[in-house]
This record gives structure tokens, C-alpha cells and sequence, in this order.
């Protein structure tokens, strides 16, 4: 019997998918796992290596790109696992994190997504890991600065990252780069919804979870570094992203929400640029460069908010989706 499926959509990131499988057979001990690999015709070429180091992998080579949640959901179809985790290819267990993961799922009460400690390259911790379903506030007030100093404010929540200890802590959203299912619960929430290109897949699941009665878990024990961000084009991706989270917003909290929320982060985007302009003719060298960087993101996120437009029939259409649950 197998306990868990481990499922990885990969385009174009085959170096960090051959560390992140070595990493999951030397770090997995006590759990039944199958390996599926789900290949976005990568246009690289060379994940057929896959299957040369390790002929256990189920590897699926879709011709065309499916995008993540079209992908994870050709896994999941694959799969056999009691429970299945949803993992980017550019992850290293740390420690025998799936384990772990499922010794404390298996005793947790009505479960849905669940997540766990998520570290940078250089070991710091990766504060994404946790989030908050978006709203107006909580987008505008997304500062390091406040995010940091009040780690346990109700709009953001990320207090369990430094809680330190052992115990599961209850959350709204776990981070798409390691998710794990029990298998009947994914399929009852509708799976990934796949009018999600990329980006706001997780956002969107861990909603349908919770309204589907579940709760999602924090666990603090299972370590993985996550590089990110290895298959996007920075721009692009900036861009993708925040689209994404437009379309989660005006499915969940309705068109005249979405209006509201663009206009808002519009206001606020604008407000950041001046401020970024102004540390770029004042700073220099590394914080000059920092700027520049976060002139350029804030950039890209005004002209989607002032350039994205999605009919309201086109809403409405996507609401009735996620009410029934794909």
C-alpha cells in the first residue's frame, strides 16, 4: 500500500528536480511514497535523464503546457496514495520532512491543507510559507517592515513561523510549493482549479478547502528549502502573479470587490514609486540596486491593476465554478 504520492510539475527545471528527488529518497524513511513526475513539455529537452537515475519515478511527458494546476491535477489522476503532496521541483528535504508531516496530520481533526517550515537557500526562513487570503488591507499594509515587527497581526498572521516548538498551528493558506492532501479530501474540494495558469492556485485550494468545513495546518517540524522562482521570467512572472490573485479575488469576493481592490492597490502602488524614486537617486550601490528592483515590481503591479479587465460575465462564470468545485 502506498501512503503518500509525491506529485512534481516541472518545466524547464530538471537540475533542481534530480536534487529534490535525491534528497526525498535520502530523507524519507518510515513512508510508503510513489514518485510522479509531470513534465510541462519543457522545452530543454532532457527530462528523459529522469527516468535514466531514477527508473521508480512515474514521469509523465504532457505535450503541451498545462500550466501548474492542469498538471498537478494529471498527477494526482496517476496517483495511488492515501495522502498526496504537491511539491515544486526546486525543494530539498532538509530533514525527513514528509515523515514528519504525517505522523501529525494522521492524529489532526478534520484536515485540509498542510504545510510546513519552508527555508531560503541561506537557511533563513521563508515567511511565505503561511499567508492570509488577500483582502484590500492586508495587500496594502504587505510591508517587511510591519510583517516583522508584528508577526502576530490578524492580516497576515506568520507569529507560527517563529512560535518555535513542535505543535501544528491552525492557518488560512500554505504555500503551493509543498501542500499536502489526505487523497479523498483533494478530490471532495474540486482538486486545483485549473482556470489558474499559475500563481493563486494555492490561495485559491486552501479557500476551497476552508469552506469546505476543513482546517489547514501549519506543521513546523518537516524543513524544506525552497529555492524559488527557477522557472519564471522575473517580469513575467511579477505580472502572472498578480493577475492571478485578480481573478481569485473577483471569484471569491465578487466583481464589485475586485474593482474596489484594483483601484486600491493602484493608489497604493502609486504611493510605493514615489517613495522608490526618491531611494534610488539617494542610495547606492547594493540598497541603490534593492530599489530599483522594487521600483520595477511596483511598476509592473500598476500597470496590471490599471490594464487588467475581466467581464463581469466572465466573474460570474468563474464564481459558479468554485462554487460547485472542479
Amino acid at each position: 500500500m502506498t501512503d503518500l504520492s509525491i506529485i512534481i510539475v516541472n518545466w524547464n527545471s530538471t537540475a533542481y528536480l534530480l536534487k529534490c528527488l535525491e534528497s526525498i529518497y535520502a530523507q524519507t524513511y518510515e513512508t510508503a511514497f510513489e514518485i510522479i513526475v509531470v513534465d510541462n513539455a519543457s522545452p530543454d529537452g532532457n527530462i528523459g535523464i529522469v527516468k535514466q537515475q531514477y527508473p521508480d519515478v512515474v514521469l509523465i511527458e504532457s505535450p503541451v503546457n498545462l500550466g501548474f494546476a492542469g498538471a498537478n491535477n494529471l498527477g494526482f489522476r496517476a496517483s495511488r496514495g492515501e495522502y498526496v503532496v504537491f511539491l515544486n521541483p526546486d525543494t530539498v528535504l532538509r530533514n525527513a520532512a514528509f515523515d514528519l508531516m504525517l505522523r501529525q496530520v494522521c492524529s489532526l481533526p478534520s484536515v485540509g491543507a498542510a504545510g510546513c517550515t519552508l527555508l531560503n537557500e541561506d537557511q533563513s526562513l521563508q515567511t511565505a510559507a503561511i499567508q492570509t487570503f488577500p483582502t484590500i488591507v492586508n495587500q496594502l499594509l504587505d510591508l517587511d517592515v510591519l510583517r516583522n515587527r508584528f508577526p502576530a497581526c490578524s492580516l497576515w498572521n506568520i507569529a507560527p513561523l517563529f512560535a518555535g516548538g513542535t505543535e501544528p498551528s491552525r492557518v488560512e493558506v500554505i504555500s503551493g510549493a509543498c501542500v499536502l492532501f489526505r487523497r479523498d479530501v483533494f478530490a471532495e474540494i474540486g482538486q486545483f482549479s485549473e482556470e489558474y495558469f499559475m500563481y493563486a492556485e494555492d490561495l485559491d485550494l486552501c479557500y476551497k478547502a476552508a469552506q469546505g468545513g476543513f482546517t489547514n495546518y501549519y506543521i513546523p517540524q518537516g524543513q524544506i528549502i525552497h529555492y524559488g522562482g527557477k522557472s519564471s521570467v522575473r517580469r513575467r512572472a511579477v505580472v502572472m502573479k498578480w493577475r492571478s490573485i485578480l481573478r481569485y479575488v473577483a471569484k471569491h469576493r465578487g466583481y464589485s470587490y475586485q474593482l474596489v481592490f484594483r483601484a486600491a492597490m493602484a493608489c497604493g502602488a502609486l504611493g510605493r514609486l514615489a517613495l522608490l524614486v526618491a531611494a534610488v537617486a539617494v542610495s547606492r550601490g547594493a540598497r541603490r540596486n534593492s530599489a530599483r528592483d522594487a521600483l520595477l515590481k511596483w511598476w509592473l503591479i500598476l500597470g496590471t491593476m490599471v490594464t487588467h479587465f475581466a467581464p463581469k460575465q466572465q466573474v460570474e462564470s468563474l464564481s459558479a465554478e468554485g462554487a460547485r468545485g472542479r
